[in-house]
Order: structure tokens, then C-alpha cells, then sequence
């Protein structure tokens, strides 16, 4: 039998419980100790390692207690197997149970014979893999985070009065003004020194409130609990509770349920709290009861299984690539986005040549469900054609021993592809009015028979990934495209003969983005530089938002049938007010981002403090797609404090983050043209309107990783 080598225990997910038989059997005498001989050996001496008695017979089938006899560890039953406190923390093999210290056997000329109750010690050569998996138990490891956010927002709404609904960032709903369009917003509810008219406090006589400002605390607590079941198997989630909770949102007077007329209504308070003013409590969010979100939100949870000839990955699981431009897991202290896909994955590879190959199933929407007749059973995909099938192609290539190959000084190159198919025929988007189709969990099969449309699309998204590195200088650059055609945009139920009534639509959009960092004074400094572009759209038209950068429910295309307008995804970061909250991500613009950071602090144990400031300008790819008609966007300012404790089990290098973590983040945007009126409507404005305005922000950030 070939015997399993024993690596270092120091892997989390494996233990060792010794079952042995005699710590439960009656004791046995002591064998008789041999007189001392003439010769002995001085007292200070080494002594002779002891004879071993020769492995016994492995006990017959259905043994119920544990033995332990020579090589052979039978397993007994759990519950009354002892546990051994003596489990190494150096990586030693523990033994199979606590050895007593041996005496200096006497000078004689043959080896006592060994007690038969007398076991033997169990070494890395004697234990057999199914010794070892027999004794092997599954592991709990936890990973995770926990931050806590305070945001000001000044002036977001860059002096723009449009309205509420249609803005690009929406007036502070206790600000008092008159729209573009006449319509008066706000309440008239202030004094005259509340509303800076003066000094007075007289009640009797009001005016509109005046605020530019908004501010906020939230929370988020991460949990990331690994399951090993052995060095090569586990299972891995990812828990979020009170995910992005905002302080102070779920007061215990405070509920809300949707109303006769199909919208949202607060509901009447109880006699103990009739004013928001008595609330003393806050109590669990609930979803659709005080808030958008339950408490406890389970987001991911996948299995790992690695063989000889690769992996095998399947469930609900994170996809990121290259710098996160398409495919971002979103797994950073100050992510709020992340690409999770329902997805069984295979990857394999040559590892000499630092190849990795993986292939995947994905499963991205599966359309009409059908819930089981009986509660809590299995509910089934009610129809197959509708489904939107997904398949991916990554190849990749990832230097190993990339340190080691650094610090010799030799050029490091990452990179790869990673392709995407996508196709459906038919659609089920949308339930016809007063129906219980579309994909309505369990609805009306009669509607949802009647209720599809053909869509006949089919996607392609390649994407190149390349990274170089030379000592302290890394230069990374992603590039992505997503093509295809999509024959009927229609939503609503369609024939064979009238799906066509709807222009077939044309894919054609691209984006790139380009990292630089060269690290310098034993990497306290770091000078950076980033670029962006995502195309845009000059055809894409909604009447309903001010520009088209982003997008509205209504957009339709005009002149041209060709979607144009790239995309990037929201966790791919580069400021704190423009492309973060204003854009909401960077999509059909362009950008130059210089950065200098500087470590004042940088210990080996993970402790840092330092800062840093950046520079963002940005620029639309297509001028007409902005409120005001012109490319330039604004320039913003960023500035950042940061501090990390060393007390982190994750910061072991100064670059990881671990322990306790906070920051402060200022922020001052500039705005240009592109964020303003265009000519014709500043002539309509009000007296006194000049927009764009400065906006600024001021972050706290408090957290812990571990």
C-alpha cells in the first residue's frame, strides 16, 4: 500500500485524533525494570533509542474501539475518542497518542522484549492515507470585514435645479427651490436665521429651507467562513449582515407596506412612539417591513475541489479579471459592487509553464420559476428556451515565484484572455398589466405561456489582460470589448411574424484601462499614474435625463442602431464624488489620474500611517451625450489619511491590509462645461441660477479585517 506523506500540520482545515484503546482499558502492571548493569552509561548521557515492538495484526472488521497496535490507528467512535492536547504548533506530526519519557535501557546483550499493552510510537512513515483521512475532520475558518463609513456630501447637485427625478444628483429634499421647469420642491418650514435672511426666530413668519448638504453613517459587517474538509477540498461563502446599513434608518417606530395603490406607504405608529422624536431604539432591518434589505444577506457560497489535473469550482462564486475594469469581485474594504456568477468552472494547466486554462458553464438567467406543490421542495426552471446561456474561455498566464524573480531582477509578465459567449431566443422580461406572469416567482402559468417575446441575441465579450513588472515598476493595462446583436428589443409578447417588428440592435462598444506605480524609498513612496476610456454613444437619446452618460429607462437610439456606450463596472474606482457617485461609474468618458502616496510610518508587523493625493480630470468620449454639450467634465482633487494598526492577523507585509484599519478622504470637484446648461436653456433660467457649481465631500472610515 502506498503510504501517504505527511506535510506539516500547520494547514488549518486538518486534525488528528488520537483513539486509542487503552486509555480506556483497566491498567496494566509494570513490566519489571532490569537491574542496573556494571557499565552503565553516566548519568548525563544520551541514552540508546528504544527497541519498537513490530507492528501488530490490523483488528477484524467491525472493531467498535479504537486500538492502537504498531503502525495501525483504527478509528473507534467519536464521542469517546480523547483529545490529544499535545497537538503540535511547529509542523511537527503529532503522535498517535502522549509518549512517556523513556528511561536508559540496562547494558544487557539482548533488548527486552516490548509488553504486548505496550504501543508503539506512530511516525510520518507509519500512518496510512486511509489512516489519515479516517482521522481527518472539516475545519472552520473564518475571514471577513468590518467598516464603518460617515460621508458629507456638499453641493452634489452642482447648483443645477432640475428636477428631483431627472437629475443627475438630486437636491436635498429639505432644500426650498424653483425648477427649469416652474415647479416649486421643498419645504417653507425655516426662520429667517435658519434660512441665513437674518436673526430672527419668529415662528409666524416662514421660509423655503435652504440646505446643499447631506450626510451619513453606514455599516457593514463581512463574514467569509471557509469549510476545509481536507488539503484539497472545501467549501467557501461569503455572509454580509446589515449590509451598508445606514445609522439610524430603523428606528422601532418606523414601518412601511405597499398600500392599495401598489406603492410603498408608511404605516400608522403605535401610541408609545407617535413622533419620530420618542424613537429610542434601533431594530433589525427586514425587507419590505422598515428596510430595502433583510439583516442577514447570504451572497455567496461555492465548492473548491483540487486534483492532480485541476480544479473543479461550482456554485455561486465571485469573477474577477485582470484590473477589475468588466469583471470586479468587489471583495475590498470600500467595495460596495461585485460580479458574482452562478457558474461550474474547470481549470487546468501546465504549471511549468506557468499556464493556467479554465472553462465554465454560467448560468445568468434562467427566466419563469415553478415552485414545488409541497413546502419546501425543489423548485424547477419553468421553461428552457427563455434561459440566457453563458459560457467562458480564460487563458492565463501567472509567473510563479514572482517575488523571488523580482528580487533577482528580472522582468515578470502576467497575462491573458478571457472570453465570454452569450445567447438567448426567446425573453420573458416583462408581465403584461394586471398579469402574474414574466418571471414572477410561481405565477400564473397561463400568463407566462402567453407572455414571451422573441429576443434572438447573441453576445461576445473578449477580454486582454497584460501586466508587467520590473523590480519596484508594475505597468498593467486591460482592454475589453462587447459585440453581438440583439434582433428584437421588444418587451412585450410578440409572434413569429411581429417580433421583427422592433429594430434589430448592433453591439459595438470598447474600453481601456492602464495602470503605472513605481515604488520608491524602500517603497515608502509610490508615484502613480491611470487611464481610462470607455466609448460612448452620440445616437443614444432619453428625454427624460439631463445627458445620456447615464443611462434612462427610456433610452432608445436615433440616427444609428449601434449601442456604443461602454461600461465599466461601478467597483473599478478612480475618485470620491465624480465617476463614484455624480457618473456613477465610468461609461462613456475618459480620464488622467497622477497619484503620489507616502508612507510616514511603515513597520514590518503591518503598522503604517501615511497619505496620499491624487488628480482626476475627466473628459466625455462623445460631447453631445452630456448635460451641457460639451466634453469637459471637471477636475477633482483627492486627498487621503490613512492609519493601520499592526495588530492584524492578515498585515504580516506592509502591503496587505489586517488588524484595525482608518481613514480620512477629502474631496473637491471642479465642474466644467460638460456638467453645466447648454446655452439655450442658461438663457431660461431663473435669476441668479449659475451652475455648475463646486462640489466637496469629507469621509471617515473605520474598519477591521481579518
Amino acid at each position: 500500500m502506498q503510504r501517504l506523506r505527511l506535510t506539516a500540520l500547520t494547514f488549518v482545515g486538518v486534525t488528528l485524533t488520537p483513539l486509542i484503546a487503552s486509555a480506556q482499558a483497566p491498567a496494566q502492571p509494570e513490566p519489571p525494570t532490569a537491574p542496573p548493569a556494571q557499565d552503565s552509561a553516566p548519568a548525563d548521557a544520551t541514552p540508546p533509542p528504544a527497541e519498537v515492538a513490530p507492528p501488530a495484526e490490523q483488528p477484524a472488521d467491525g472493531a467498535t474501539d479504537a486500538e492502537v497496535q504498531g503502525d495501525s490507528i483504527v478509528e473507534a467512535d467519536p464521542a469517546d475518542a480523547p483529545l490529544n492536547d499535545s497537538f503540535p504548533t511547529d509542523g511537527a506530526v503529532a503522535p498517535a497518542f502522549p509518549q512517556p519519557a523513556a528511561e536508559a535501557p540496562a547494558a544487557t546483550t539482548e533488548a527486552p522484549e516490548a509488553p504486548a499493552s505496550t504501543p508503539a510510537k506512530s511516525t510520518t512513515a507509519n500512518v496510512f492515507a486511509e489512516d489519515w483521512w479516517s482521522h481527518a475532520r472539516p475545519a472552520l475558518e473564518f475571514h471577513g470585514d468590518f467598516r464603518t463609513r460617515a460621508e458629507l456630501f456638499h453641493q452634489f447637485a452642482l447648483g443645477r435645479i432640475d428636477t428631483p427625478s431627472q437629475s443627475i444628483w438630486a437636491q436635498p429634499s429639505d432644500k426650498r427651490y424653483t425648477a427649469a421647469n416652474g415647479n416649486d420642491y421643498g419645504p417653507t418650514l425655516c426662520t429667517a436665521s435658519e434660512t441665513d435672511r437674518g436673526d430672527s426666530d419668529d415662528l409666524t413668519n416662514l421660509y423655503g429651507c435652504q440646505n446643499n448638504t447631506q450626510n451619513s453613517a453606514n455599516l457593514r459587517l463581512r463574514l467569509a467562513p471557509e469549510i476545509h474538509i481536507s488539503d484539497n477540498l472545501r467549501i467557501r461563502s461569503q455572509i454580509d449582515l446589515l449590509d451598508n446599513l445606514v445609522l439610524g434608518s430603523t428606528p422601532d417606530g418606523y414601518a412601511f407596506d405597499v398600500g392599495d395603490s401598489g406603492s410603498l406607504e408608511v404605516q400608522p405608529r403605535s401610541g408609545y412612539n407617535q413622533l419620530g422624536v420618542y424613537d429610542s431604539t434601533q431594530v433589525p432591518p427586514s425587507s419590505s417591513r422598515n428596510s430595502f434589505s433583510d439583516s442577514v444577506a447570504v451572497k455567496r457560497a461555492w465548492g473548491e475541489y483540487t486534483t492532480p489535473l485541476g480544479e473543479l469550482r461550482f456554485g455561486r462564486m465571485p469573477d474577477h479579471w485582470g484590473l477589475g475594469m468588466l469583471y470586479n469581485a468587489g471583495d475590498g474594504f470600500d467595495d460596495d459592487y461585485q460580479t458574482t456568477v452562478d457558474r461550474i468552472m474547470v481549470t487546468t494547466g501546465l504549471r511549468s509553464l506557468d499556464l493556467l486554462v479554465g472553462a465554465s458553464w454560467d448560468f445568468v438567467n434562467e427566466g419563469a420559476l415553478a415552485g414545488s406543490p409541497i413546502p419546501g421542495g425543489q423548485p424547477y426552471d419553468r421553461a428552457s428556451i427563455d434561459d440566457v446561456d453563458q459560457y467562458s474561455l480564460r487563458i492565463v498566464h501567472q509567473t510563479s515565484l514572482e517575488k523571488t524573480a523580482l528580487a533577482r531582477g528580472n522582468l515578470v509578465v502576467n497575462g491573458g484572455l478571457y472570453f465570454v459567449y452569450r445567447r438567448q431566443i426567446l425573453a420573458n422580461d416583462q408581465a403584461l398589466p394586471g398579469e402574474l406572469g414574466g418571471v414572477t416567482p410561481d405565477g400564473n402559468p397561463d400568463a407566462q405561456a402567453d407572455n414571451f417575446a422573441r429576443r434572438d441575441a447573441t453576445i461576445y465579450v473578449p477580454d486582454l489582460w497584460l501586466e508587467l513588472k520590473y523590480k519596484k515598476f508594475r505597468f498593467s493595462v486591460e482592454a475589453a470589448s462587447v459585440l453581438g446583436t440583439i434582433e428584437s428589443a421588444s418587451i412585450a409578447p410578440n409572434t413569429e411574424e411581429t417580433f421583427r417588428l422592433s429594430e434589430p440592435l448592433e453591439l459595438a462598444q470598447f474600453g481601456v484601462a492602464a495602470e503605472l506605480e513605481q515604488k520608491l524609498v524602500e517603497d515608502r513612496l509610490r508615484l502613480g499614474f491611470g487611464f481610462a476610456w470607455a466609448s460612448g454613444d452620440p445616437d443614444a437619446y432619453d428625454p427624460n435625463v439631463a445627458g445620456n452618460l447615464i443611462p434612462g429607462a427610456g433610452e432608445v437610439q436615433i440616427n444609428d442602431d449601434t449601442i456604443s456606450t461602454f461600461r465599466f463596472h461601478p467597483a473599478y474606482r478612480v475618485d470620491l464624488i465624480l465617476n463614484r457617485h455624480l457618473l456613477q461609474r465610468i461609461q462613456g468618458t475618459y480620464l488622467f489620474r497622477p497619484s503620489v502616496e507616502y508612507d510616514f510610518i511603515r513597520d514590518p508587523d503591518g503598522q503604517r500611517a501615511g497619505g496620499g493625493v491624487q488628480a482626476i480630470w475627466t473628459r466625455a468620449s462623445e460631447f453631445v451625450q452630456t448635460p451641457g454639450h460639451d466634453a469637459d467634465l471637471g477636475l477633482e482633487l483627492d486627498a487621503t489619511l490613512y492609519f493601520q494598526a499592526k495588530d492584524g492577523v492578515l498585515n504580516d507585509t506592509p502591503d496587505a491590509m489586517g488588524g484595525f484599519y482608518s481613514a480620512i478622504q477629502y474631496g473637491v470637484l471642479f465642474p466644467l462645461d460638460g456638467m453645466g446648461y447648454q446655452n439655450r436653456e442658461q438663457r431660461e433660467l431663473p435669476r441668479g441660477v449659475d451652475a455648475p457649481k463646486t462640489a466637496q465631500t469629507l469621509r471617515l472610515f473605520l474598519g477591521v479585517k481579518y
